[in-house]
């Protein structure tokens, strides 16, 4: 056994980002939605291929806010991709309304759109899609539904930074997509989120409702006047800091490079794995291209998911279970039998992707997770 444990997931930062914090110290500008944050947002329309992109305090607090202003009211049911972390869920009911969660493909484990269509009620006014660990669902399928039932259609890309759906970029594919920069995620700052759109009504009134009901301080810089805001309607602090902008403007330059490691790995792994029964590969859908923020394994029914993840951490090999089906929550009130998400939450095993894995560690990780699988068997 190695004497040091190999991470599950892990940031790559260095000696530039912290240069990037350092310019921020001297500029004298550290709180949220300054400088910093403001070329972030234009760097990352770009990158997201869209025209608008806010900064938020995180990936939540973008969900709500597109929420809010897509209109959701209560008594409004949201239709949210199942096989996700609650945050998806959790903003739906944060603004008022129900989720009612769509069981997932058995392969990659986005929402089904055939479940997808059969939830509409006339009580539904959107759909809240979930880029599985980063790969984006069907949304051509998602977009037909929406548009036939006049619903909005909102992209959960929290895991999806550099992904892409037939050739155009996560972020792009719907009316609004939000995205996470937790430390899990492919491009990070620690914490933080962004919202973006196409449609500069939305981002221009989310923009306001993140900072109490007004347009943040730096759009009455170098006035000639004393503007004082009126307050028109609740809002919340849900800024991100210019500090943590600053690390996202660095990790934007990284990015290209970050995918290609994840990448890498990911070929290793789909090759150590390719002939243990016991155990599926993650799928990469041919007209999509996956950024591989997390690498989930699906364990055989006749082997104990949980049991396999304590022998491959006995190992010093860092893994946990997949991700949440949502619908088994106790938060959520009794739901509808989602039978293929509730088999992914049972059988899933996530194991360390980044982009600072070694050859030598991913050879370890694979070793090790093959001879706890044989161990099980």
């Amino acid at each position: 056994m190695s004497s040091e444990s190999i991470a599950l997931g892990q940031p790559t930062v260095g000696e530039e980002e912290l240069a990037a914090v350092a310019e921020v110290f001297r500029s004298g500008w550290l709180a949220g939605a300054g400088p910093a944050c403001r070329r972030f947002e234009e760097r990352f329309a770009q990158v997201t291929g869209t025209a608008h992109a806010l900064t938020t305090a995180n990936c939540g607090s973008a969900l709500f806010l597109g929420l809010k202003v897509l209109g959701v009211q209560p008594g409004d049911e949201v239709i949210v991709g199942d096989y996700t972390f609650p945050a998806t869920g959790h903003a739906v009911v944060q603004a008022g309304a129900k989720p009612v969660f769509a069981d997932i493909r058995p392969d990659v484990f986005s929402a089904d759109p055939a479940h997808v269509e059969a939830l509409v009620t006339p009580r539904t006014v959107g759909i809240l899609a979930v880029d599985v660990a980063g790969q984006p669902g069907d949304f051509d399928e998602y977009r037909a539904i929406a548009d036939e039932h006049g619903l909005w259609l909102f992209e959960d890309a929290a895991c999806a930074a550099g992904a892409t759906y037939k050739t155009r970029p996560a972020g792009s594919l719907a009316d609004l997509a939000a995205f996470s920069f937790h430390g899990r995620k492919g491009i990070t700052a620690g914490e933080g989120g962004a919202l973006v759109s196409d449609r500069e009504d939305l981002i221009a009134r989310a923009r306001k409702l993140h900072t109490y009901g007004i347009e943040p301080a730096i759009s009455r810089e170098g006035s000639a006047t004393l503007p004082i805001p009126e307050f028109h309607e609740l809002g919340y602090n849900f800024r991100l800091s210019d500090v943590q902008a600053a690390i996202m403007n660095v990790q934007l330059d990284r990015l290209p490079d970050l995918l290609a490691a994840r990448r890498s790995v990911a070929k290793r792994y789909h090759e150590a794995f390719a002939d243990v029964e016991a155990l599926t590969v993650p799928v990469e859908l041919p007209d999509r291209e996956h950024p591989w923020q997390a690498y989930l394994l699906t364990v055989a029914p006749e082997v104990s998911r949980d049991a396999l993840a304590l022998r491959i951490r006995s190992q010093g090999v860092q893994c946990n279970f997949g991700t949440y089906a949502s619908h088994l929550q106790p938060i959520y009130g009794p739901q509808a039998p989602l039978p293929v998400s509730a088999d992914a939450f049972a059988r899933q095993l996530a194991i360390p992707m980044h982009a600072n894995l070694t050859d030598a560690e991913v050879t370890r990780v694979a070793e090790v997770v093959r001879e706890a699988v044989q161990s099980l068997s």
